[in-house]
């Protein structure tokens, strides 16, 4: 009988699906092999030697075999739970929709460094470096996309060339930028921008990575910059995320204006 080969892996939790009576199905992303998905036999099963490796975001190392078309677990040790997220719901529900939006633009079987990387730096800035929710979401969801091949044009305007358009207005279905008055019959939706959200969104796009959660934006300019982020995101991949429903569910009804 042939010897059993394992396979040693990183990878952050996606996504856990309980199956049978006390397995999971993980889906993970690891830098070699992109999105896989994983049998974590006996994981619900109190006294699992990898039950904390199979929770949702938990970032472990996992050793791995194949048998027939799947990957199973044979053993996992924890690298970092992000355990700021677990006693924070707010922070825990907008990583959990890191975690789908990441996955939906993640392809399985092909190696996914940068999206890893960009994934463990959005859960740290959370957890541990404590930057405001409002901030990291359109942070995170505009490089996201840009990483996954989705980088919107927004160095000037895509008609006229201006490169500080008058009344900036990012198309999200095209991904480029737009005066108000350029463009009007090309463009399907636009989001309103301002000097500060434009600048804010270079600096997301152009910026270096390792800074990406550097900048400051407050009021009206973080709500322009959230609303396109999320409007892009929306455009781009064609659909809608429940634990994005979520998150908002969890935010302060607006206060109406006087």
């Amino acid at each position: 009988m042939a010897e059993r080969a394992y396979i040693v892996t990183k990878g952050v939790v996606l996504r856990e699906t309980e199956t049978k009576e006390t397995d999971k199905i993980l889906t993970l992303l690891t830098a070699d092999r992109g999105k896989i998905s994983v049998i974590a036999r006996g994981a619900r099963r109190k006294g699992c030697k990898f039950a904390a490796c199979a929770q949702q975001l938990a970032y472990s190392e996992w050793t791995l075999y194949q048998k027939g078309d799947w990957d199973y677990a044979n053993a996992g040790a924890t690298v970092e739970l992000i355990n700021g997220l677990r006693t924070d719901l707010e922070a825990l529900a907008l990583g959990c929709y890191f975690a789908e939006l990441t996955e939906a633009v993640t392809a399985a079987e092909v190696p996914a460094g940068a999206l890893l990387s960009h994934l463990l730096n959005g859960l740290y800035a959370l957890s541990a470096l404590h930057k405001p929710p409002a901030l990291v979401k359109p942070a995170f969801e505009i490089k996201l996309l840009c990483l996954a091949g989705y980088e919107p044009l927004a160095d000037s305007c895509a008609y006229c060339g201006r490169p500080d358009p008058e009344q900036p207005l990012l198309d999200v279905v095209q991904g480029v930028l737009r005066c108000r008055s350029c463009g009007v019959k090309e463009s399907a939706l636009s989001m309103p921008l301002c000097p500060d959200s434009l600048a804010a969104l270079r600096h997301i796009v152009y910026g270096d990575p390792k800074r990406l959660y550097s900048f400051r934006l407050t009021g009206p300019a973080l709500e322009r910059l959230s609303a396109a982020a999320e409007a892009f995101a929306a455009a781009q991949l064609e659909r809608g995320f429940r634990t994005l429903d979520f998150y908002k569910s969890l935010q302060p009804p607006e206060m109406p204006s006087k």
